[in-house]
C-alpha cells in the first residue's frame, strides 16, 4: 500500500510533527517577540486618537451644491486655516468617511480653543467657497478616552476571572495558567504590532482587543480538550510520556485549528486590505488590524505556545514526573534487551561459521577413502613380487 502524502497525514492528524518536543525553541521565539513589543512600547509608544489624546476635528463634505472636493484639496485648506490661528498645531491626514454624496473628509488636529476653532472654521469655509454651516467640528477631551480605558480594563479583569474559574472547573489549574499565559502573549504581541505600525489608537481598537480575547481562548480550549482526552488515566500504564500525549493531541487538532483560523481571517482580511487599503475607509483599519493580527497569532499560540506551556507545567507534577521516568526506563530496558539480542545473534552466527570452517578441514567426506586404501599395498591377500 502506497504511503500517504504529508498533506493527507496532516489532515488526518497523523503528521506526527514534534511541536511540544521543541518547546524551548517556541519559548525563545515568544520571549524575543515580547521583548520587541515592549521595546516598541517604550520607544514608539502609541499613536493616540483624538478620543484619548484630546483634540479637535473638522468634518468637510465631499460635495456641496454641485461642488466636488478632492481629499488633498481639503487637507491643504484645513492646514492653512488651522496654522493661521495656531502655527504649532499638529494636523493628521484627512480620512474619507462614507461614499458618494454622503462622503465626508475628517481631519483631526491638536486641541484648539473655542475661539480658534471658530476662526479656523470661518477661514476654511472662505477658502473652499462654502457656508460655515456646511462644516462641522467637535472637541473631545482626553478624559473621555481615559474613561473608556478604565471601563475596558474593568471588563478585561471580569472576563479573565470568569474564564479562569471556568478553565479550573472544566480542566485544571495548570491548563488555566497555560491558557491565560497564551492570552497574555497574544495581547502583548498585537499591541506591539499596533505600536510598530503607528496606527491610530481609537475606541475601535479597544473593541478589537476585547474581541480577540474570546477567539484566542476558543482555540486553546479546543486543543486542551483533546489533551485531556489523550491524557486521561495516563499514569495507569500508558506507553507515552505526558509531553508525547500532548503532542499527539496538538497534531490531531492541528488542521481543525488552521481551518477555523483561515475561515475567520478571510473576512477580517477583506475589511483590512480591501475596505481600508483599496477603498480608503480609514475608520475600518483600526478595527481590522487588531482583529487580523490578534486572530492570527491566537491560532498559532494555541498550537505552538499554550500546549508547550501546559506540558512544561505538568512535567513538574510529581505524579507525571514519576510516570515519565517509568516510561523512559521501560524504553531503555527494551532497547538494552534488543541490543543484547542482536549481539547474541551476531556472536552465534560467527561461532557457527568458525565451526563449519574447522569441520571442513579435519573431517573426510562420507564415503571417501584414505590414501593408504587408494595405494592398495596393504590389502589382505595381496602377494608381493
Amino acid at each position: 500500500m502506497a504511503r500517504s502524502g504529508f498533506a493527507t497525514r496532516l489532515y488526518q492528524g497523523e503528521a506526527n510533527l514534534n511541536i511540544v518536543g521543541r518547546r524551548k525553541m517556541w519559548f525563545t521565539i515568544a520571549a524575543a517577540l515580547v521583548a520587541i513589543a515592549i521595546g516598541s512600547f517604550a520607544i514608539n509608544r502609541f499613536h493616540l486618537g483624538i478620543e484619548f489624546a484630546g483634540g479637535s476635528e473638522f468634518s468637510v463634505p465631499a460635495q456641496v451644491d454641485g461642488k466636488t472636493f478632492e481629499q488633498s484639496e481639503v487637507q491643504q485648506a484645513v492646514e492653512t486655516a488651522v496654522h493661521e490661528v495656531d502655527p504649532e498645531a499638529q494636523i493628521n491626514a484627512a480620512q474619507q468617511v462614507g461614499d458618494g454624496a454622503d462622503a465626508n473628509y475628517k481631519i483631526r488636529t491638536s486641541e484648539l480653543s473655542a475661539t480658534e476653532m471658530a476662526e479656523a472654521k470661518t477661514a476654511l469655509a472662505d477658502d473652499l467657497g462654502i457656508e460655515v454651516t456646511d462644516i462641522s467640528d467637535q472637541q473631545v477631551s482626553s478624559a473621555w478616552g481615559g474613561a473608556v480605558i478604565d471601563k475596558a480594563m474593568l471588563g478585561l479583569v471580569i472576563f479573565l476571572v470568569l474564564v479562569s474559574a471556568y478553565l479550573v472547573v472544566r480542566f485544571e489549574w495548570r491548563m488555566a495558567v497555560a491558557a491565560l499565559t497564551s492570552l497574555l502573549f497574544d495581547l502583548i504581541f498585537t499591541a506591539g504590532v499596533y505600536s510598530l505600525v503607528q496606527f491610530e489608537l481609537t475606541p475601535y481598537t479597544v473593541i478589537g482587543f476585547l474581541t480577540i480575547l474570546g477567539y484566542s481562548l476558543y482555540d486553546v480550549v479546543v486543543v486542551f480538550d483533546k489533551v485531556q482526552e489523550n491524557t486521561r488515566g495516563i499514569t495507569g500504564g500508558s506507553t507515552r510520556t505526558y509531553a508525547e500525549a500532548t503532542n499527539l493531541a496538538v497534531n490531531q487538532t492541528l488542521m481543525r485549528s488552521l481551518n477555523t483560523g483561515l475561515v475567520a481571517l478571510l473576512p477580517v482580511g477583506g475589511v483590512l486590505f480591501i475596505g481600508a487599503g483599496l477603498l480608503g475607509a480609514g475608520t475600518l483599519k483600526d478595527l481590522g488590524l487588531v482583529l487580523f493580527v490578534g486572530m492570527g497569532v491566537g491560532v498559532l499560540s494555541s498550537i505552538l505556545f499554550a500546549a508547550p506551556v501546559l506540558s512544561w507545567l505538568k512535567d513538574r507534577d510529581p505524579k507525571i514526573k514519576a510516570h515519565n521516568a517509568r516510561v523512559l526506563a521501560r524504553r531503555a530496558q527494551r532497547s538494552d534487551d534488543v541490543a543484547r539480542g542482536e549481539r547474541s545473534r551476531s556472536a552465534g552466527a560467527a561461532e557457527g561459521d568458525e565451526v563449519s570452517v574447522l569441520a571442513g578441514t579435519s573431517t573426510p567426506r562420507p564415503g571417501a577413502r584414505t590414501a593408504q586404501k587408494r595405494g592398495g599395498s596393504n590389502r589382505p591377500g595381496t602377494k608381493r613380487r
